[in-house]
């Protein structure tokens, strides 16, 4: 399969100007690499405008939703639709969603996990469903948002029911950024799995997001690897069978021993 990431500087505040900019950069994208999948960064349509938050966020999905259904089927390619503001029932909430080729949404998830550091959890609602797994094209995968990765309980069960591919969408910091590159590369080898990531670049008032957007292979191994300030498109083929073989060399699953480990922990 291969991945094209937009490793993106977001236009703070402004959805119609970042959905062109979504827009041209996919429309270059599919001429120059001819990608399978797409993926996009946290909050794109808005970034961390979060005091406005009501005043740009998407309506039950609306227009973020149908205008990445349309791209997909325009253009022949799946989409991860990385995370935006979507207001629901009075509350909004970080939501990230998955297009097929036919335009359809397959997966959509809101982020569990609120960031302090950002106040969140003042302006935005938490999600109340852990990430599942999802299938593009026969492929098992998962899809968490930033702060999420910080949180290995609700990416482990993904391993276990079978996924073999871990997105990441994010605005993560440039101040964590030794994190965000060691907790991947983590989460790649506990899971056996690839971990392929998207954060954006440029600065939000005292916020500065640190770019270095990352495809980790299942051995912990470091195929791609984003600037820490540049807007680019990122390219790359991956072979899911890599997921099988290191899994069957290392069978770290089979060797739990899930009887003797604290639930709930």
């Amino acid at each position: 399969m291969k991945i094209s990431i937009y490793q993106m500087e977001i236009v703070p505040g402004n959805p119609s100007e970042n959905h062109r900019k979504v827009h041209a950069w996919i429309e270059k994208e599919v001429e120059n690499s001819k990608p399978d999948l797409i993926v996009l960064p946290e909050m794109w349509t808005t970034s961390y405008t979060l005091e406005d938050i009501h005043l740009h966020a998407d309506y039950n999905g609306n227009p973020t939703v149908p205008f990445l259904q349309t791209m997909a089927k325009s253009f022949n390619i799946n989409i991860i639709g990385g995370s935006f503001a979507n207001k629901v029932g009075g509350k909004v909430y970080n939501t990230a969603v998955v297009i097929n080729r036919q335009g359809e949404t397959i997966y959509q998830y809101n982020k569990v996990h609120l960031v302090p550091m950002l106040n969140e959890p003042k302006y935005l609602a938490g999600g109340q469903n852990v990430p599942e797994v999802f299938e593009l094209e026969g492929m098992k995968m998962g899809l968490i948002i930033c702060y999420d990765l910080r949180f290995a309980e609700i990416i482990r069960p993904l391993a276990l029911e079978g996924a073999e591919v871990l997105f990441i969408v994010a605005e993560w910091p440039i101040a964590r950024l030794n994190h965000w590159k060691n907790i991947q590369i983590t989460r790649a080898i506990e899971n056996q799995m690839f971990v392929v990531s998207c954060n954006n670049v440029g600065s939000y008032q005292n916020d500065t997001f640190g770019g270095s957007s990352m495809v980790v292979n299942p051995w912990g191994d470091t195929l791609l690897e984003g600037s820490t300030t540049d807007e680019e498109a990122l390219s790359i083929s991956i072979n899911i069978e890599e997921t099988k073989e290191i899994r069957e060399k290392v069978p770290v699953f089979a060797s739990r021993v899930s009887h003797l480990y604290k639930q709930g922990l």
